[in-house]
């Protein structure tokens, strides 16, 4: 039972306390833990070269990005793992981009349904099957770190950290909102804090090797979305419905006599949220059928399109001189 905790803050600072807090209890309860601090690694973004889809196509048993930086070491250590504590600053409203960093380069090219498809195709094939790794079920936990006072400030801090649950499926047993950490000045100084991460690491650990739908722990405060418990909401269809932006599933809000707003979600729409198999399967045939649509139809214009893109291609600077010049010449 391997837990990792991922810090995305300073060194020995806020984000560094809450999950080594975590760790330290799943380690309590047995786990094997490892902890990894971000802030003195490269980790690029994501440059879309399909380097790592090229990997999947070519029969690779493990998938790679091609550049070599930071990122590799917490791949490495992700795909061990059982279950991970991520800890995150808020600096902007959402949380730092070093995470989205990682997010968007490990995710998208580990997406479960597309390696469930792949190795389909492998085994009736005979071929090696991909790293077994990439479709093991794992337990997560948040912790968003933010200064500011007022909570509009860290808003988007949890719903961001639950978007590295999508194309793993992984399932979140709790998340906690650290913010106010400016007047707070030390989590050391906040008992309650505290033993709200010694529970997400404890609830972490022991979640670990069971059923997704045998566990239904939940540590920190429940929201209105019954699946990520965020309590951000979209509306949908001219106002008729409202949707979870973060998992995607649609609900029914009314006003009570009390004046207060009620939101709720059917079992069916929770069954499809991002997180879970049939949720990340819609997303895998949307994305095929893109596939077929877009393809022959930027074959049947190539020429047309060819021509166009010229001034696109071309050196900027020159084209905007060009534009300068003929509007000069019309005057």
């Amino acid at each position: 039972m391997k837990i990792l905790g991922i810090s995305f803050g300073r060194r020995n600072e806020r984000c560094d306390i809450l999950c080594k807090e975590a760790l330290f209890a799943a380690h309590k309860a047995g786990a094997d833990v490892k902890f990894i601090n971000t802030m003195r690694m490269e980790i690029t973004h994501c440059h879309a070269c399909d380097y790592c889809s090229r990997c999947r196509d070519r029969g690779d048993v493990d998938i790679h990005c091609a550049f070599k930086d930071g990122y590799q070491e917490l791949e490495a250590a992700f795909d061990e793992c059982d279950g991970v504590i991520i800890a995150a600053p808020v600096y902007a409203v959402g949380i730092v981009g070093q995470f989205k960093n990682f997010l968007d380069r490990y995710m998208p090219s580990h997406d479960r349904a597309n390696i469930l498809e792949e190795n389909k195709k492998r085994s009736a094939e005979g071929k090696p099957l991909l790293n077994p790794n990439y479709t093991k079920d794992r337990y997560c936990g948040y912790i968003s770190v933010g200064g500011a006072q007022s909570h509009h400030w860290v808003s988007m801090g949890l719903p961001m950290l639950h978007l590295f649950s999508f194309s793993q499926c992984m399932k979140a047993v709790g998340h906690i909102d650290a913010y106010d950490q400016g007047r707070t000045g030390s989590p050391l100084l906040d008992d309650k804090l505290m033993q709200t991460s010694a529970d997400l690491g404890r609830a972490v650990a022991e979640a670990i090797g069971k059923p997704y739908d045998e566990v239904n722990t939940w540590v920190g405060p429940k929201g209105v979305c019954p699946v990520c418990h965020n309590d951000l909401l979209m509306i949908e269809n001219d106002g008729k419905d409202v949707l979870c932006p973060v998992c995607g599933i649609y609900g029914k809000a009314s006003v009570g006599a009390d004046g207060k707003m009620n939101v709720t979600f059917s079992e069916e729409e929770q069954k499809r949220a991002r997180n879970t198999l049939p949720g990340i399967y819609e997303h895998h045939y949307e994305i095929k059928n893109m596939i077929k649509v877009c393809v022959p139809k930027l074959m049947a214009n190539k020429e047309m399109l060819d021509e166009k893109m010229k001034k696109y291609r071309n050196d900027f600077d020159a084209e905007i001189a060009k534009m300068d010049a003929e509007a000069k010449a019309e005057q």
